[in-house]
């Protein structure tokens, strides 16, 4: 049944090959030999199949290990150097009508604080969002038709693109909400969106429907086709993700590899981001009560596969992880994070009521934006705001050409710079500034393009004047 090219779920994940595939990794766990080819095959920086990886998974030799994240993290320098994007959530409704037992939200959920944001609403969450420094957001939303149809969805974006306050500006709007109709696609696209992101939860389908007990999302197909639909649409950055904790971990990473290699070959691009978030502690749900939960330890080799496994994608971990295990996790292949999140409907303008808690699950790092950029910065790395390759129409089969060549290091790397002394120019604390210039001013010098050099310090001391929003 398995057809890595057929349009139908349950072919393109087929359950079957998952399990011919587990069973063939244990049987190879300790196969040296193979273990050593798959991973000098991994060195090409072309990738490795589901069933590859599942081998590498499933190996606990201990120097197989350290070898597999040392590659991860050569291959994140390769692709993604030392930048890591900055982005924040915005909830504009936790109204849902479906029953998802591991999600807060679930309709029969009768005591959390249900909340809309209004469009007068969504302009103070932003203009907060802006004056913390973000240019790029994720929309979140239940599945709910009635108080959150389509029409809401983009009305939402077209009041978020036009707030521009002080030297504040959101660049890029990425979508989370429910599976859609091809039609809804394309209104997305109309409207801008940066990715298209949709956890698939788990790609157990008999685990699927039990979780999913009433409501659309119930329908597995319907949700697993539904980046086909996105693709058909016109939307080609698209973003996956399981949730770890749901299904035995070994499963749902080889259906998550299953997916991306379906992408590539009927679509001729494959997941723009891949999210590995784990089940936390909500408003009515308790984690433990979920028995596939995995160790930090195992959550850092996941990683590190998925990073050589689908060597363009971006990897992003969320304030669902605590400060420890992201810097843990951050030189294994991680591209993108989140700062200074709120995951209630509303809350960045000024903190919700006690009473009226409409959190979708609990943050772990609660830092400020500031604190983490500070972060990023003693560890080594450079925070970024950059949204132009979205803005230049790099995306889709452009951006993955670029980013599979390697060339794209060549614009990405002055944007990050540019995009983080505006930041440090309008919103640092003092701190962080100082650290921020000092980074810069080194990063500048690495750039080996001697024109790219000369522009971009050019740009750098044109944003201290007060110009903004250059790019490559």
């Amino acid at each position: 049944m398995y057809d890595v090219k057929s349009l139908k779920a349950e072919e393109f994940i087929s359950h079957e090959e998952i399990e011919e595939t587990l069973a063939y990794a244990d049987a190879n766990k300790e196969n040296i030999a193979l273990i050593d080819n798959i991973i000098e095959k991994a060195k090409l920086r072309k990738g490795l199949s589901h069933r590859e990886a599942s081998v590498l998974l499933a190996c606990e030799m201990e120097d197989k290990i350290q070898e597999i994240y040392e590659l991860a993290e050569q291959i994140k320098k390769d692709f993604y150097g030392n930048r890591i994007v900055l982005f924040a959530p915005l909830y504009l409704s936790n109204y849902c009508i479906n029953g998802c037992v591991y999600c807060p939200y679930h309709g029969k959920n009768k005591h959390i604080a249900r909340k809309k944001l209004t469009q007068e609403d969504i302009v103070r969450e932003v203009t907060a969002l802006q004056d913390m420094g973000h240019k790029r957001l994720a929309i979140e939303a239940g599945e709910d038709p009635l108080n959150n149809p389509i029409e809401y969805i983009l009305e939402s974006i077209r009041t978020i693109y036009s707030i521009k306050h002080k030297n504040g500006a959101i660049r890029r709007v990425n979508v989370n909400i429910a599976a859609t109709t091809v039609e809804n696609y394309r209104k997305l696209k109309e409207a801008e969106i940066g990715t298209y992101i949709l956890f698939q939860e788990t790609y157990h389908k008999e685990s699927y429907e039990k979780l999913h007990p009433t409501g659309p999302k119930h329908d597995y197909a319907y949700h697993t086709e539904a980046m086909d639909r996105a693709m058909e649409g016109g939307i080609d950055d698209v973003g996956l993700g399981v949730l770890f904790g749901l299904e035995l971990y070994r499963y749902e990473f080889a259906g998550l590899l299953m997916h991306a290699e379906h992408l590539e070959a009927v679509h001729g691009v494959g997941p723009h981001t891949i999210s590995v978030p784990r089940v936390k502690h909500a408003d009515d749900i308790d984690p433990s009560a979920f028995d596939n939960g995995i160790s930090d330890e195992t959550f850092a080799k996941i990683c590190a596969l998925i990073r050589i496994s689908v060597p363009y994608t971006g990897m992003i971990i969320s304030t669902r992880e605590s400060q420890a295990v992201r810097e843990k996790v951050l030189p294994l292949g991680v591209s993108q994070i989140s700062g200074g999140s709120k995951t209630s409907v509303g809350g960045y303008c000024e903190p919700e009521p006690e009473g009226e808690r409409s959190e979708q699950f609990d943050v772990s790092d609660t830092r400020t934006l500031d604190e983490v950029v500070n972060w990023l910065m003693k560890l080594g790395y450079i925070p970024s705001f950059c949204t132009a390759c979205y803005r230049e129409g790099r995306t889709g089969d452009r951006f993955m050409s670029l980013c599979k060549s390697g060339q794209i290091l060549n614009c990405c790397h002055p944007n990050a710079l540019m995009t983080l002394k505006e930041y440090l120019e309008d919103y640092a604390s003092a701190e962080t500034r100082d650290i921020g210039r000092k980074l810069i001013d080194e990063e500048l010098e690495k750039i080996p393009n001697e024109k790219v050099k000369k522009t971009a310090y050019e740009y750098i001391h044109d944003i201290a004047e007060g110009r903004r929003d250059f790019r490559f």
